[in-house]
């Protein structure tokens, strides 16, 4: 295996046709605890995955997992992260694939998920569809706090990575999202508790 690339919670490495996610050791916690952390987490993410990709979300297979060794084996997506062409490709373009995160996250809450690190680092374009990568942190909720949140997550950082863009982005996303007056009422009651906090 190729590692080519190391995170704060996990190391990921290529192989034929996939890529390995093995979490890593954490030595500040205690051992039983680091163990269980990890076991369950990789756990949750395989089960996740699944939910959304047989919810016919463009996300990648899982070919397998082995939580006593804390590795999780998906399908390599191959393509290029949303990020580094979201601001430069044309706008059409553009409004399209935001249009799809949209839907998608609208069908990805409808199923009771929730992603927790929306980022378009997060996102792979492949063969002009965006799939949504590293479910490390999703959760399984029914609160429309939880969703809400999400969005929010999203929001912040498309408006620091995509400044350019950003009003035209987020009006297509939640365009895509079918954004109802609860969900925009909720994003906005989120987004002023933190105006507070750090003020």
């Amino acid at each position: 295996m190729e590692l080519f690339s190391k995170g704060a919670e996990a190391n990921l490495y290529k192989t034929d046709g996939a890529i390995v996610k093995e979490r890593v050791e954490k030595e500040y916690r205690i051992p039983e605890l680091d163990e269980t952390l990890r076991r369950q987490r990789t756990r949750r993410e395989a089960r996740y995955l699944k939910l959304a990709k047989d919810a016919g979300l463009d996300v990648p297979k899982v070919k397998s997992f082995d939580d006593k060794a804390y590795m999780l084996e998906i399908e390599r997506i191959d393509g290029v992260l949303l990020k580094d062409v979201f601001e430069d490709e044309p706008e059409e373009e553009a409004g399209r694939h935001a249009l799809d995160i949209g839907r998608f996250l609208k069908k990805l809450h409808a199923i009771s998920l929730v992603h927790n690190d929306l980022t378009t680092s997060n996102m792979i374009l492949s063969d002009g569809k965006v799939f949504m990568i590293d479910f490390g942190l999703a959760q399984h909720t029914r609160r429309t706090e939880d969703r809400a949140m999400d969005l929010v997550v999203f929001k912040k950082s498309l408006r620091a990575t995509h400044p350019k863009r950003f009003e035209f982005i987020w009006g297509r996303v939640l365009e895509g999202y079918g954004a109802d007056a609860e969900t925009k009422s909720r994003v906005e009651k989120i987004e002023g508790r933190v105006r507070y906090a750090g003020a």
